[in-house]
Formats: C-alpha cells, sequence, structure tokens
C-alpha cells in the first residue's frame, strides 16, 4: 500500500473544508430565516416602518398646530368566532394630544378563546409619528365563552410630522386592526374555576 500523494491530501483537505463551509453557511441562512420575522419586527416597531407605529413612554411634550382624521379599521381572521368593531369610525386629533379610544370585542362562541391582534397604519409615511402609550394589541387577549370587553388605545400623533414634507397632504390615516386566534389554544379543563375546599 502506497501513502496517498501530497496532491491527493490537499485536494481531499479542500474537499472537506468546502463541504464544512458549505454547511455553516446552510446552518447560518436557516438561522437567519428563523429570526427575519422578529428581526423585521422590531425594526419597523422601532423606526414607523411599513406604517407600523411606535410604541411611546408618555405623551408627546407639546401639542402640535395641525388636526388629522384618524379612521379605524376593524377584522378578525376567519376561524375566530369574536365580532370586533371601535366605539367611533373615526376622529379628529390634534398632533401632539392624547386620544383614548375604545374597541368592542365579542367572543361569540361557547368556548374560551384567545387572540392577539395585529396593526398598522396607512398611508405608511404616516406609521412614524403615530405613537401608542397604551393597546391591547400588545398583549394576547383572552374572552370567556360571551364575554364582551372593551379594550382602548391610547395614542398621540408626533408633532414632528408637521416639519416632514411627505405628511404635508396627508390629511387622514388609518389605524388597522386584525385579530388573529392564538395558536396555542388551552383547553376548556384549563380554565375550570377551583372548587371549594373540602370542609372535610
Amino acid at each position: 500500500m502506497t501513502d496517498p500523494s501530497p496532491a491527493s491530501r490537499k485536494i481531499a483537505l479542500n474537499r472537506r473544508s468546502v463541504a464544512l463551509i458549505a454547511a455553516a453557511v446552510a446552518v447560518g441562512m436557516l438561522g437567519l430565516s428563523y429570526l427575519a420575522v422578529p428581526l423585521y419586527q422590531i425594526f419597523c416597531r422601532a423606526t414607523g416602518f411599513a406604517g407600523t407605529p411606535r410604541v411611546a413612554d408618555s405623551a408627546a411634550p407639546a401639542k402640535g398646530k395641525r388636526v388629522l382624521v384618524v379612521r379605524f379599521d376593524t377584522n378578525v381572521a376567519p376561524g375566530l368566532p369574536w365580532s370586533f368593531e371601535p366605539e367611533t369610525p373615526s376622529i379628529k386629533l390634534a398632533t401632539g394630544e392624547t386620544a383614548t379610544v375604545f374597541f368592542k370585542v365579542v367572543n361569540q362562541s361557547a368556548r374560551a378563546t384567545a387572540a392577539f391582534a395585529s396593526y398598522n397604519v396607512t398611508p405608511d409615511v404616516a406609521g412614524g409619528y403615530f405613537d401608542k402609550i397604551s393597546c391591547f394589541c400588545f398583549n394576547e387577549q383572552r374572552l370567556d365563552p360571551g364575554q364582551t370587553m372593551d379594550m382602548p388605545v391610547v395614542f398621540f400623533l408626533d408633532p414632528a410630522l408637521e416639519k416632514d414634507e411627505t405628511m404635508a397632504n396627508v390629511e387622514a390615516l388609518t389605524l388597522s386592526y386584525t385579530f388573529f386566534a392564538a395558536k396555542d389554544q388551552t383547553s376548556p379543563i384549563a380554565n375550570a374555576k377551583p372548587r371549594p375546599a373540602s370542609k372535610l
């Protein structure tokens, strides 16, 4: 038996290196594909990109001069037995002014259900100026059978929009919500009320 020549060892080493690099690239791409959606959502929430409203810690420091119409659009994804509507179809709001609007949600089924709301603002350019202080959409919502709930959203329009030329001709915004069923629906047994303690 003869030892492999240095040239054949080099070729084998190169093939292993290429295979390892290809495997690392494939694993890296798979990892990035799983991270893409959460990273994109974080980016959109931070910048208002694609009509995603920003989250604010407090009200605007000053009131602006412009008054815009804010419309409310509500939707429920197929398969979720809820009705969902705003208390009013629209409001007029000055920039920097804080508004609270309630949305009525009714579970029309005979079982407890949970859902989460996705949201955006149109036109897309306005998303960066729409600041939510508090919203039912920040958390998953759970309704018992037949339960009705009024869910608030507290928000303001950033007065900085008055300096943005792309917002100069915008007179109205639409805040749109869609409720989707939560993926992990717990069984009715998990929702059972505890029994009173036995008096033995």
